[in-house]
């Protein structure tokens, strides 16, 4: 047997020592000093004391007069960004400064965090728009109305008018509790499991405007529901609590956390617990003390909780949240079976109390300060409860009685929403995109308009659902990686060479029972100009293609490459 026997290291030479792994700012670990800008500038002055400086300063100084720290940092916590100045094509989002790109009027978010919108409300957020907003309004896909044109002069009026209808803009944005997703049919629908409508007020009135929560890494995304279509797309948020039931305590919530999307998608992980309804809030404080403990903080790109949970393992989590922050166990529970498909309430459907909801759609999200008051009306004529929004840029009216849901239904075409859309006007969303965005590098809002109208004279019967998600930039506010089609936008080169808006193409990616991130062809991009004919080519394959009862996702894991590419027409048979 042979041996081997170590040699002295050579005289003078040194021992290698292991470079000591950097802290990521992780206050638990007694990281307390700001490592980069936007930690400092939270250490300065917690971001929500801006709002004292908005109505008593800049307000009446005007856009001049506001701190560039405030301008580009606590304003945020307020609902306000400034949104982008004309003229500055997408070539230039990545080569100017942030300032250079600043336009003087800003976009403002107002949270509606899962509540009824009453007549009252919808009006206040109506008649915002049209006196404060040049009548601009999108609903997002994360249950606000966003406003463009908005001058700091008008904030401490339009504040004064939607807080008098019980709304806020309050850390709609910043690193901070963003809007809460809750679900559109949250105490209605005759199949929910639970209502959770008591638990999402309760979160809301602890977290919103506490210092607690007010200085996190980065932005913190909710979605709570107890429908069993999992209507708020709860694989995608920071945390989500889920409607189960246990074989014992009968319907409680599942816990789920670090989803996220942007340039480092990941699907939230289950933890498998049973949660009472009035522990929700318990919950959702302990995992946003988790977040803002241990989180890291030294790069932005980090910053999110679903590294951590990636780091950690979802079994070291929930015992950190245990054990340091609830002081007792979590009862174990399978987590809920996955819906085929998320719900999103559209069409006219009973409630449990024998009145009727009405899930309505406007186009890509894009609605106006006119729809609103219309709406408002409307509720008031028909007698309705109100209006929620969804998940999926529409929103859901409440509380009508049988005998007049059909007129209701047809006075909604007369106000800019259907509750009978066509599957691309019903399935397609898309983000702000470049002609308010900062941070986009192509159109979305006009050129997904445009897309659903040449699809529905192309595709005008189509028999199976089909999702488009139309993203201006690679940070997926439209959940570019979960839809049949996720554009992501980014310039590309045309068959002459020139440099034209384009997107990089995701195939087949979903939510629900099959959820997964879409598929990416190598090196395939395709310009905005021809973006109808590539997803009529890619629909017509998928048509001649499938099989019985097959999805377009499951299609595209097993289809040709070359099919997928819709560079040629196929012809239906």
């Amino acid at each position: 047997m042979s041996t081997q026997t170590s040699q002295p290291a050579p005289t003078g030479a040194r021992t290698a020592r292991p470079r000591p792994k950097r802290g990521e700012g992780q206050w638990a670990l007694g990281y307390r000093e700001p490592l980069n800008k936007n930690e400092q500038s939270k250490k300065d002055d917690d971001p929500l004391n801006v709002r004292a400086r908005i109505e008593n300063v800049y307000s009446k100084r005007g856009f001049d007069s506001i701190d560039p720290a405030d301008l580009r940092g606590r304003f945020r916590w307020m609902g306000l960004y400034t949104q982008r100045a004309p003229g500055f094509d997408g070539g230039k989002t990545a080569t100017l400064e942030e300032e250079e790109l600043d336009d003087r009027y800003f976009m403002m978010r107002v949270r509606t965090d899962g509540q009824i919108l009453d007549a009252d409300a919808l009006r206040a957020l109506g008649e915002t728009s049209t006196a404060y907003a040049r009548n601009t309004a999108d609903i997002t896909d994360r249950n606000n109305i966003q406003y463009h044109w908005i001058r700091v002069e008008d904030v401490p009026a339009i504040w004064d008018r939607l807080e008098g209808a019980g709304l806020t803009t309050v850390e709609a944005c910043g690193d901070s509790p963003r809007p809460f997703l809750g679900s559109p049919v949250a105490g209605i629908a005759k199949d929910e499991i639970i209502d959770g409508s008591e638990a999402l007020a309760e979160i809301k009135r602890r977290a919103i405007g506490n210092p607690e929560f007010s200085n996190l890494p980065r932005k913190f995304k909710t979605a709570l529901t107890g429908h069993p279509s999992h209507d708020v797309a709860p694989e995608v948020n920071d945390i989500s609590f889920v409607g189960t039931v246990h074989p014992e305590h009968g319907p409680g919530f599942d816990l789920w956390v670090g989803g996220g999307l942007s340039t480092n998608p990941m699907l939230a992980q289950k933890l498998g617990v049973w949660i009472p309804l009035d522990e929700v809030a318990d919950v959702w404080e302990g995992v946003a003390g988790i977040f803002r403990d241990y989180g890291y903080r030294r790069l932005r790109s980090k910053a999110r909780l679903k590294f951590l949970v990636a780091d950690w393992g979802k079994e070291k989590f929930r015992e950190i949240l245990e054990t340091e922050y609830l002081h007792r166990g979590l009862v174990d529970c399978p987590s809920p079976v996955a819906p085929e498909r998320q719900g999103d309430h559209i069409g006219v459907h009973e409630q449990k109390d024998g009145r009727f909801y009405v899930g309505a759609a406007p186009v890509v999200g894009r609605i106006d300060g006119s729809t609103l008051t219309g709406l408002a009306d409307l509720v008031d004529q028909y007698g309705a409860r109100g209006a929620r929004l969804t998940a999926y840029q529409k929103l859901v009216v409440i509380g009508l009685e049988a005998d007049v849901v059909d007129a209701f239904t047809a006075d909604l075409e007369k106000v800019g929403l259907t509750a009978k859309p066509s599957n691309w006007r019903r399935n397609t969303m898309a983000c702000t995109g470049i002609e308010f965005c900062k941070l986009a590098i192509v159109d979305t809002k006009n050129r997904a308009a445009a897309l659903v109208t040449e699809l529905e004279k192309r595709f005008p019967d189509l028999d199976v659902p089909i999702t488009v998600n139309v993203n201006g930039c690679p940070n997926a506010c439209a959940r570019t990686q979960v839809a049949d089609f996720g554009l992501k936008g980014q310039l590309v080169l045309d068959g002459g060479g020139n440099q034209v808006e384009g997107f990089q193409v995701h195939l087949g990616g979903a939510l629900g029972l099959g959820s997964n991130f879409g598929r990416k062809l190598r090196a395939h991009k395709v310009t905005s100009v021809g973006l109808d004919d590539f997803v009529t080519n890619v629909v017509h394959a998928f048509l001649t293609d499938r099989a019985d009862g097959e999805s377009f996702a499951t299609w595209v894991v097993r289809a040709d490459e070359e099919l997928l590419r819709g560079e040629n027409q196929v012809e239906l048979a």
